[in-house]
């Protein structure tokens, strides 16, 4: 396909998977020749759909990790599967496996924490969101137990704000507000690792649960625990 210029190898691949190609009449598979002569017939499909690239949000739950499988934990994104689709997906998109390939988490959360991964295919969205110089905003509700008498001082408040420090590096200022008697509200725009966990502890606060809500201007919504939605064409996270 690659050398009659019907596609690139990774297009072909993902056309195949999808089922979008057929070799004299059959379906072509994976690592199958074709003859110099053969007829090779692509869906109209492939030419609208698989063309463009995915970006998928997934409502990470507990248990789960952001990139590759580590210590008998699962990625991800093997929750990108048909039957874990949110119904409430208003995207006109359909899933089909090339959508698989080279999807990746443009971020992190970590095993025991939920909310709103985003794994996508374009590099521009990847860059985006976990470039060294991002500015977009993480929003996360975190749940906390002071590990002093009483409430937690004021002060502590504050430099939570602007006034800590992880690996030698000053963090960027952060907006920090109380939800509720035992919530916190974190506005970040960076996002290192555990940062959230990290600066709790620097002040003396136990973290019992973390999500996150938003990122950018995409909220995690209704989307429920362990499903997944497309980014809508009409979404920006800035």
């Amino acid at each position: 396909m690659t050398e009659r210029g019907l596609a690139s190898r990774r297009e072909a691949d993902a056309w195949i998977e999808a089922g979008w190609v057929r070799v004299d009449g059959q379906l072509a598979v994976l690592g199958q020749r074709a003859r110099m002569d053969a007829v090779i017939e692509v869906d109209e499909r492939a030419r609208t759909q698989q063309a463009r690239l995915v970006t998928i949000l997934l409502h990470k739950p507990i248990g789960y990790v952001s990139g590759q499988a580590e210590d008998g934990y699962a990625p991800a994104v093997s929750l990108i599967r048909p039957e874990n689709h949110w119904s409430g997906d208003r995207s006109r998109q359909r899933f089909h496996p090339g959508q698989l390939r080279g999807l990746a988490p443009a971020g992190r959360l970590d095993i025991d924490s939920t909310g709103l991964l985003v794994l996508t295919q374009d590099g521009r969205i990847a860059r985006l969101l976990i470039g060294s110089e991002t500015r977009v905003e993480k929003e996360y509700l975190v749940r906390v137990a002071w590990r002093g008498r009483g409430r937690m001082p004021d002060e502590q408040l504050e430099r939570l704000r602007h006034g800590l420090e992880l690996d030698g590096v000053k963090l960027r200022p952060a907006r920090v507000s109380w939800q509720n008697e035992d919530q916190l509200r974190f506005v970040l725009r960076e996002g290192r690792k555990r940062q959230v966990r990290r600066m709790c502890d620097l002040v003396g606060l136990d973290v019992l649960a973390l999500k996150r809500v938003r990122i950018g201007s995409v909220v995690l919504g209704a989307l429920p625990p362990g499903q997944w939605r497309y980014l809508d064409e009409h979404e920006r996270f800035v």
